[in-house]
């Protein structure tokens, strides 16, 4: 009986032992094993038991019903680690060999695989802390819970055995993403996509600028890590390439040689350094590891049309001045040095790294600045300018609304800048000085009169100054307009006033002109209705002038003939005369002077042809008949006789 009690009690223990070492593993979980007693010991710096020691034992229960046998072992679940879409799963060895002094993540294989297989791990001097890849999106497998911990976004997969991480554990014994120094966001797959300006505003391209946190340090002098540094500009360089082709080389990227720096080890293998990076990710989404990759959104540079942007490098191979002595404002340097390049990235979107290439656009269309209230929407570069106030010289106060236009060509853009540093500071530094003290001092040395009625002469001689102060800087000028003067109160009651003045006077000289034309327009009526007299009478009045012209040449003409004919006659009489003359005198010598007159007066009677012999003769006297002849005669001669006068040429004939 006694026997059959210890029978039944051994195969009662038995039975229990035998049940208690059957152990039931899910589909999706993972038994860890652990040894309670053992000969052998644990090295120091390892918890897990690879050769039968006491504790965490190597190998996993996979699911399924496994025995283990009871006190010896005893087993744990542990759910497969499972990492949901859109998330990541950073791996922290807790076994392997320590890492170096000053590295911070574990070099990694390709033996590791997903870490799934913990022999292979230690086999190839796998490294505790953190692992370089990350579980990607969609894993699930059964990972060892206590020679890794896999940090998910809602979980963390494992079983810490640092008792400062115990420390952090909730009640149930689990740890949070917070417990390791990370956030919910780090955990997720890293997206660059279009962000919105505003909220239902238009789309932002973006770009990530890459920080890695573990590498070896940047070169002396340098502030970001390019992989291969500018070694290939030197050789494009020594082929002499064009600024064209080196721009293309320096914004395009090297990621490819390490997937997008999701494969880190590459990342490192490949020569990269710590910090900043100078190749940026582009549209995508990346499985980055939160430990060891930072990246931060930025807007991708764009140019619109009518714009450049001119590159300021901070990266680069050393400054090489291009501008030549005569530029005396900074250094131009070829695309790949640092300086200024001086050749601009015109029309277009370039996924560049601002950290290290700060863009300044150039408007290379006409550009409007208004120095008033109102300003370019276009721009919003005359957002700092006022009106300008100036001071005539009898002290009116003028406020002056100005509108400028200038034109920065685009292949002066970069010298432009290295001048003035920005835009901006071509507005406020150097227009708003040129504009602004320019008109303070014209409007200083003239009479407020005198500006409001020479304001375009004001505006011409502005436009030649800012003209000349902008050549100074490769700026064209292309217009000055004085948009709006606003007049001080005293004096526009005074121009009101002497307006008003004006135009009375221009009244009432309106009026005056009016009589004036009424007064000829009366007369005109007038002389219309005596048309026909004043044609009738203007034709007499011409017939009576022609009739006189008429008369005064017909009269003319008669005396210039009269005074030929008297001229010719008396010619005539005088050679008759003189002739006559010459005769007389040889008659008085030869007869003597008494006889030579009576024969000489017969000779004129007989000519004349009067009846000298009277029809009566009458005799008395002495003398009897010629006493009756001289009487007849001296009677012709005193033109008593009739009608008939003296006879022609008488005078002449006597001589």
């Amino acid at each position: 009986m006694g026997l059959l009690i210890v029978v039944i009690s051994v195969a009662s223990v038995a039975l229990i032992v035998f049940l208690l070492s059957l152990n039931r593993i899910g589909p999706t979980q993972v038994g860890l094993v652990t040894k309670r007693y053992s000969f052998k010991k644990l090295s120091e710096d390892n918890p897990i038991a690879f050769k039968g020691e006491a504790g965490y034992q190597a190998d996993l229960l996979m699911p399924g019903l496994r025995f283990k046998l009871w006190p010896v072992y005893k087993v744990a679940k542990f759910p497969w680690v499972q990492v949901p879409a859109s998330e990541i799963g950073v791996v922290i060895a807790q076994v392997g060999s320590p890492l170096p002094i000053g590295a911070k993540s574990a070099v990694y294989n390709p033996k590791f695989g997903n870490y799934s297989d913990l022999t292979t791990f230690i086999d190839n001097n796998g490294q505790k802390g953190v692992q370089r890849p990350v579980l990607p999106p969609g894993t699930m497998m059964p990972i060892h819970p206590v020679a890794f911990l896999v940090i998910t976004k809602n979980q963390v997969y494992g079983l810490p055995v640092s008792p400062e991480l115990n420390e952090l554990t909730d009640a149930e014994g689990n740890l949070s993403p917070q417990s390791f120094g990370l956030s919910e966001s780090d955990l997720n797959l890293v997206w660059i996509s279009p962000m919105p300006k505003e909220e239902g505003g238009e789309l932002i391209d973006m770009v990530g600028i890459v920080t890695t946190y573990e590498g070896d340090p940047l070169p002396s002098g340098a502030i970001a890590s390019r992989l291969g540094e500018f070694d290939d500009v030197k050789e494009m360089e020594a082929r002499d390439a064009g600024d064209l082709e080196l721009i293309e080389l320096l914004l395009g990227n090297k990621n490819n040689l390490h997937n997008n720096y999701q494969d880190f080890q590459s990342f490192l293998d490949n020569g990269g350094k710590i910090g900043l990076q100078h190749d940026p990710l582009l549209y995508g989404a990346y499985a980055l590891n939160p430990f060891l990759v930072g990246v931060e959104m930025v807007p991708m540079l764009v140019v619109m049309q009518g714009q450049v942007a001119v590159i300021k490098a901070y990266v680069g191979l050393s400054t090489e001045d291009t501008s030549g002595t005569e530029f005396k404002f900074g250094s131009l340097v070829r695309p790949g040095h640092r300086g200024i390049w001086q050749e601009p990235l015109r029309t277009g979107k370039y996924a560049i790294n601002p950290r290290i290439y700060q863009a300044e656009i150039v408007p290379t269309a006409i550009l409007t600045l208004n120095w008033a209230e109102a300003t370019s929407a276009a721009h919003n570069l005359d957002r700092q300018l006022k009106q300008i106030i100036a001071k005539s010289r009898e002290g009116f106060i003028f406020s002056i609304d100005l509108q400028v236009q200038i034109h920065v060509p685009d292949t002066k853009a970069p010298k432009v800048i290295s001048m003035v540093g920005t835009m901006q500071n071509l507005v406020n530094e150097v227009l708003q000085a040129a504009v602004g003290n320019h008109f303070r001092d014209k409007l200083q040395s003239m009479q407020a009169v005198q500006f409001i009625e020479t304001r375009q002469a004001v505006q011409m001689e502005a436009f030649n100054h800012i003209k000349d102060k902008l050549e100074d800087y490769q700026v064209e000028t292309r217009g000055v307009y004085i948009q709006d003067v606003i007049f001080p109160p005293d004096l526009v009651r005074v121009l009101t006033e002497r307006e008003i003045a004006r135009q009375e006077i221009e009244t009432f000289q309106r009026q005056k002109d009016a009589q004036v034309q009424r007064i000829d327009t009366e007369q005109a009526k007038g002389t219309a209705d005596m048309q026909a007299d004043l044609a009738k009478s203007k034709v007499g009045v011409d017939i009576k002038t022609n009739d006189s012209n008429a008369r005064r040449a017909e009269a003319n003409g008669e005396a210039f003939y009269i005074s030929e004919t008297g001229a010719a006659k008396g010619a005539e009489v005088e050679a008759v005369g003189m002739a006559r003359a010459k005769s007389y005198k040889a008659q008085v010598s030869a007869l003597g002077q008494g006889p030579t007159a009576l024969v000489n007066s017969v000779d004129a009677l007989s000519r004349s042809g009067t009846a000298f012999v009277p029809q009566i003769l009458v005799t008395g006297g002495g003398n009897g008949v010629l006493d009756g002849l001289a009487a007849q005669i001296m009677s012709k001669l005193s033109g008593k006789n009739g009608d008939a006068g003296p006879p022609e040429n008488l005078e002449a004939d006597t001589l």
